[in-house]
């Protein structure tokens, strides 16, 4: 075995795990190459020769030619059953819920890295990899996620629910470049079948990205049974007419078919009565973002009140400065002095330290400046 130990190594077949696999074996490690199948393409509906993502047969080739030809294992294993209980389900049932999911954050948390360590401890794999864009470290006894150096590319908002035990096991070998620079490496390597694969960004298991027609084929008679609920204004005056509560999200503004003569949001979405407020844009913006189900990051617990931090609301946020409070043992508060817009249920909160991960968890409560009595629960 190599001195620097055996690692299994998430190989998607694009561009990232590719070279991150590549480099860990040119850095000396055993690496052990593994593919997940999550989710069959012909039963997702929609467009289904449009197959893009880590589950197609080209992607998974792809992934087993490198490793043939680098000289390292790979394997593919079936996860659909775990994919499914945990990460679809969620998703349908959180628009449901009149939410709007992260499943992204959902697989990392409790489908990927469980799937990997499992794997990897049956393979006498030490360490497993990725190839996100982020960063990992011990400081103080803890685990600590921190924003990787590409800003536009970051996925440190993807993982704070990947608990210390597993950061233990975990490494991160793209955290530290660019995307153009492992574009590059992939071309020194010359992996010219993924070099220049486009990145995806359509959720994995709806390749057509219409959740609407997903979430109608998942759940039997839905477009029948909330079909014609209303549309009011945030005194309850009724504008109009909508499709159903599961086919918005908080902040929408195209596709609500209002003449209101003036631009018009989402604001709050009531599954129980199937009814959507709208507002101006002023009537999105939230002083405090309330979240439970959270993973602590870089402190075991935050005894300050108000510590200074922060928070990104939603992925591809870079944040705002705001002020964290830590409320129980499955809750924090962030409180944002400036405001933020559509702040939404069901989108992680995560909380930074300058770069590291401090906290995260699913926003339940929005609390708004003005129209407490539109306050978004759970």
């Amino acid at each position: 075995m190599s001195s620097k130990g055996r690692v299994l190594v998430a190989m998607s077949g694009g561009v990232d795990s590719s070279v991150a696999a590549v480099m860990l074996s040119e850095q000396g490690y055993e690496v052990i190459g593994i593919t997940m199948k999550t989710w069959d393409y012909a039963q997702s509906g929609g467009k289904t020769n449009k197959e893009t993502g880590c589950c197609t047969l080209e992607s998974m080739n792809d992934a087993r030619e490198i490793a043939a030809r680098f000289g390292f294992n790979h394997f593919i294993v079936d996860i659909r059953d775990e994919f499914g209980d945990w990460v679809i389900d969620r998703f349908v049932e959180e628009y449901m819920q009149g939410r709007t999911p992260n499943p992204c954050v959902l697989c990392n948390t409790h489908i990927k890295w469980a799937a990997l360590l499992k794997r990897a401890d049956k393979l006498g794999c030490d360490l497993i990899a990725t190839g996100h864009y982020a960063n990992v470290r011990e400081e103080n006894g803890r685990y600590v996620i921190s924003r990787g150096k590409d800003v536009d590319k970051d996925q440190s908002y993807a993982l704070w629910g990947v608990e210390q035990t597993h950061l233990a096991r975990t490494r991160f070998p793209l955290g530290r470049f660019k995307k153009s620079e492992i574009r590059q490496f992939a071309t020194d390597f010359e992996l010219f079948n993924v070099a220049n694969k486009k990145d995806s960004y359509e959720i994995c298991f709806v390749p057509d990205n219409d959740y609407r027609r997903f979430l109608s084929d998942r759940v039997d008679g839905l477009q029948v049974k909330v079909d014609g609920g209303l549309f009011v204004d945030r005194h309850g005056n009724v504008l109009g007419k909508h499709k159903g509560y599961p086919f918005y999200t908080i902040g929408q503004r195209r596709g609500l078919h209002l003449a209101m003569g003036k631009p018009v949001y989402v604001t709050h979405i009531d599954p129980e009565t199937n009814t959507i407020t709208v507002g101006d844009e002023s009537e999105l913006v939230n002083t405090t973002a309330i979240a439970r189900n959270i993973v602590m990051g870089k402190y075991e617990r935050i005894n300050e009140t108000e510590m200074p931090i922060n928070a990104a609301i939603r992925y591809n946020d870079t944040g705002e400065p705001g002020f964290l409070t830590q409320n129980g043992d499955d809750e924090i508060t962030v409180r944002f002095p400036e405001g933020r817009t559509a702040i939404t249920p069901g989108q992680a909160l995560v909380v930074y330290e300058g770069d590291d991960v401090i906290s995260g968890g699913w926003i339940y409560k929005a609390v708004e400046p003005v129209f407490d009595e539109f306050i978004s629960t759970v």
